[in-house]
């Protein structure tokens, strides 16, 4: 007797939780249907395609097929971590990935403190819009500047150190000045872009908290340490954390353009290894193995981080 009493308020509950959904569903549909076309990207475009990371343990044949190539296993990767290429490429990668984390991923932040204290809003609107703009040009039109200015064929910069009486510096074949090329034009790129949701997050903090730390007496700049950049500190964590996940993503496109056989030794990056080796040879499973492998790293990475945010008392992403 008791326990059907057990299994009818079980009932009861299940009834009334589903009754509940379905009321929230009909309420939010709108919601939910403008929702579904971001929902289908993903599926479509980043889910389903998953499936193709199994030829990593393929000796796939485009002629064969999915189905009817042999399954080898970790052979690829075991190759890959044989390879003589290995070592330097993973230095080369590991090196930029560093650069653009210590470089690039502050400076958006500096850049929207900056912005939060001006003023006068039509300059505040204006910079902004000045630094958002290079965001929207590609990646070719930027390294084509970058040759105009810097190439000792007519380059801007050369010719001026030759009409002051200087020798003219073949900066794009020296590969000591590959790397600062790279972060140089990420940060001209990019760090407008990345100022939008820091910005974001420093229009939600509480204007009383300012109010209150001028009362105590603080300046603008102790405002900004005591006040600002705690409100925004979540925001830093998960976004850094998130940054973690593309770890040796470097960007193909842009070392891709810049890679000659003078700075090869420093810009072969693990992107552009995939691509000569899978585009270029046809080696699609070895390439795979080895997208793999970062995208491995970039898990591991998001992990960790994440768990010591967490023991740091921040929120992270999950």
């Amino acid at each position: 007797m008791k326990a059907t009493t057990v299994d009818a308020g079980i009932k009861r509950e299940s009834l009334l939780t589903s009754t509940v959904l379905k009321k929230r569903l009909l309420k939010n549909r709108w919601l939910y249907y403008m929702l579904t076309p971001g929902v289908l990207y993903f599926l479509i475009f980043k889910y389903a395609p998953m499936w193709g990371v199994l030829i990593a343990f393929q000796d796939y044949s485009p002629f064969t097929g999915f189905w009817g190539s042999d399954w080898i296993g970790f052979e690829h990767f075991r190759t890959f971590f044989s390879e003589p290429e290995f070592a330097l490429l993973f230095k080369n990668t590991f090196i930029l990935a560093i650069y653009n984390i210590f470089f690039f991923f502050p400076l958006p932040i500096i850049i929207a403190l900056m912005l939060n204290e001006i003023r006068k809003e039509v300059f505040k609107r204006t910079v902004q819009s000045l630094i958002y703009i290079p965001h929207f040009i590609s990646w070719v039109v930027v390294v084509g500047l970058v040759h105009i200015l810097f190439t000792t064929e007519g380059g801007i910069l050369n010719e001026m150190i030759a009409s002051f009486g200087g020798e003219k510096l073949n900066m794009l074949l020296d590969k000591n000045w590959f790397r600062p090329f790279i972060i140089g034009e990420m940060i001209w790129k990019e760090t407008g872009w990345g100022t939008i949701l820091f910005l974001a997050a420093l229009a939600g903090v509480d204007t009383q908290l300012y109010e209150a730390a001028k009362i105590d007496g603080a300046g603008r700049w102790k405002q900004m340490i005591h006040v600002t950049l705690p409100a925004i500190r979540s925001t830093i964590v998960v976004l850094l954390i998130l940054r973690l996940g593309s770890f040796l993503d470097v960007g193909f496109e842009q070392i891709f353009l810049m890679l000659n056989p003078m700075n090869r030794e420093v810009g072969e990056v693990f992107e552009t290894y995939v691509y000569e080796r899978g585009i270029q040879q046809g080696d699609f499973s070895y390439s795979t193995a080895v997208n793999l492998f970062k995208s491995v790293i970039g898990i591991v990475l998001v992990v960790g981080a994440n768990h010591f945010a967490k023991k740091a008392g921040e929120e992270g992403i999950y």
